[in-house]
């Protein structure tokens, strides 16, 4: 079994999300004996090339065909078998989203997709590859579980907790390699429920995916203006925890980051939990906003679309302003 040790750790961040999942990637098969590993023509940018010598009868590579692939997956789920299936978020979530709908949504066959480079990191390649509409997808189907772990440690834990759900579930990869690391050691990690990262009474972020390493960033600083904040990582948006959302109302202000869109993500989650309920504090969404971007370098658009720490301190101590 892998080991959560600091320098495992540190070597998954330096693979970025992508590796870490094909590492894991190696663990599946004794957790799960029916496991095979689908992907569209992705072999090595899906961290697989070792899972392919180790196993090569358990990797099928379906080639540039992200719809066919999804329909494999459900022959193979129909079979017995344990399907995880891998490609670029964006063609995961929307290319393939009626095979999505109706094998793993109506008929909940235990398809794991893998939705690759979320959010901007791929973004050199254009809006075509980058994906921030993908969670508002993937939400919006029922029955389906859908992950975000928030560093290469937890791209590992959250990897191996999917093999062992029965129905379908959507892992979304976020971060590029020398992705910073949130989790130094090892932790528990349970799907739904959410991990409290750092405690305060002012502000409640609840963050997801790379967002939550620069959400605790953006709390360094606030402390540093005297403001307290409180950071929950929430990688399980679907089934949202709802202990953890209610635990926010607490603060003079609720605030969601994702490196997702605005409309349908994490803050549209959270926003309709709390709906109807009294005594709810102002939330404050941080994500991208309703466009598409221009090709360009990962770090870049970060901070052209105000997701860095700094930036997102900044928007919070503006939102507190106004609330005064």
């Amino acid at each position: 079994m892998i080991d959560f040790t600091p320098s495992n750790i540190r070597m998954w961040s330096r693979l970025g999300s992508c590796g870490a999942f094909g590492l894991a990637a190696l663990e599946l098969p004794a957790i799960d004996d029916k496991v095979v590993i689908l992907t569209s023509d992705l072999t090595f940018f899906s961290g697989l090339e070792r899972f392919k010598s180790a196993f090569p009868d358990r990797l099928y590579n379906l080639g540039i065909a992200e719809q066919n692939m999804v329909g494999v997956a459900a022959g193979f789920a129909k079979e017995g078998f344990t399907p995880f299936a891998t490609t670029y978020a964006a063609f995961a979530s929307l290319r393939s989203a009626d095979q999505v709908k109706v094998n793993m949504g109506y008929m909940k066959l235990g398809i794991k997709l893998v939705g690759l480079t979320a959010g901007l990191s791929v973004g050199i390649l254009g809006a075509t590859h980058m994906s921030f509409e993908d969670i508002a997808v993937m939400r919006a189907i029922p029955n389906i579980v859908v992950l975000s772990p928030a560093d290469c440690a937890e791209t590992v834990k959250a990897t191996l907790a999917a093999a062992k759900i029965k129905g379908p579930v959507y892992l979304r990869l976020t971060g590029a390699m020398n992705n910073p690391s949130v989790y130094k050691e090892d932790y528990a990690f349970e799907v739904g429920k959410a991990v409290t990262l750092r405690d305060g009474s002012d502000v409640a972020v609840i963050a997801t995916g790379t967002m939550v390493y620069h959400s605790l960033q953006a709390a360094e600083l606030l402390a540093q203006q005297g403001v307290s904040c409180r950071v929950v990582n929430m990688h399980t948006i679907k089934p949202l925890d709802m202990e953890a959302v209610n635990a926010a109302r607490g603060a003079k202000l609720i605030v969601t980051v994702e490196e997702h869109g605005v409309i349908g993500g994490l803050g549209s989650a959270v926003s309709e939990a709390l709906a109807g309920q009294a005594h709810r504090p102002p939330q404050l969404m941080i994500g991208m906003s309703d466009c598409y971007c221009h090709a360009a370098d990962y770090p870049y658009l970060l901070e052209q679309y105000g997701l860095t720490g700094k930036q997102i301190a900044e928007k919070v101590l503006i939102s507190l302003e106004r609330k005064q």
